[in-house]
């Protein structure tokens, strides 16, 4: 019953909340800037107030599914920062020897979560380039390396003043930092390094980098709209 947790993670992931917050305002925010329901260009579009909003709501509808996941599968004796008494006292904890399956699930809902949000089924199966609700999922998976994911988008945001050269950047570094995290606490060396979570970075960082192609093409034209230009922008 926890594989259950997948099409669950895919449900909440594919709730369209740039969309919703523009119908609020008589707006369908696919219509304006980059077309994109993500915060970014919620934010562009119909203020700081709404952009914030909807970068919560996307975070935590990667946040949300990944935590439950963590909670009502999980393996003896091992523990989560965001751990709840309450959810992990539904289930039972399984023995290390399904360490692999268990952590599957984790992954495979933070997977579904980024999927529902990048190709909704309520619009056509389209949607954002899911670097916030990717950041929701990980936050979740592994705090620590979100914060430093967020210096180096905030880092190199600014010095090139591109939005999307942060978040390729992100996704270029997520598997780096994954990899590194599992050699400096010895997971490496001991075997028990989280390989499903090394591969689910992997793809969350590559699926980051396509869903930004668009962008990549106009930065190459020497097209893409920069950090406080006024022009409407294409990053979501």
């Amino acid at each position: 019953m926890l594989w259950l947790l997948i099409p669950l993670g895919f449900l909440l992931g594919s709730v369209p909340f740039g969309l919703l917050l523009g119908k609020l305002k008589g707006v369908d925010i696919r219509d304006h800037g980059s077309g994109n329901i993500g915060s970014t260009n919620v934010f562009r579009t119909l203020g700081k107030k709404s952009g914030i909003t909807c970068l919560i709501l996307d975070l935590l509808k990667g946040f949300a599914p990944v935590l439950l996941a963590i909670n009502l599968a999980r393996i003896e004796d091992a523990s989560f920062l965001f751990s709840i008494e309450f959810l992990k006292s539904l289930t039972e904890a399984v023995p290390a020897s399904q360490q692999f399956q268990v952590q599957s699930i984790h992954v495979l809902t933070a997977l579904a979560a980024i999927l529902g949000h990048n190709y909704s089924p309520w619009i056509g199966f389209k949607g954002g380039k899911g670097i916030a609700t990717s950041g929701g999922a990980l936050l979740a998976l592994m705090p620590a390396a979100v914060i430093l994911l967020v210096l180096i988008f905030i880092i190199v945001a600014r010095i090139t003043k591109y939005v999307s050269v942060g978040s390729i950047a992100t996704g270029i570094a997520l598997p780096l930092l994954t990899l590194y995290g599992s050699w400096y606490h010895g997971k490496i060396a001991d075997g028990t390094w989280n390989k499903p979570l090394f591969i689910f970075s992997i793809v969350a960082g590559a699926l980051a980098i396509w869903k930004h192609r668009s962008n990549i093409s106009r930065l190459r034209a020497g097209t893409e709209n920069k950090i406080g230009q006024k022009k409407e922008a294409n990053q979501s």
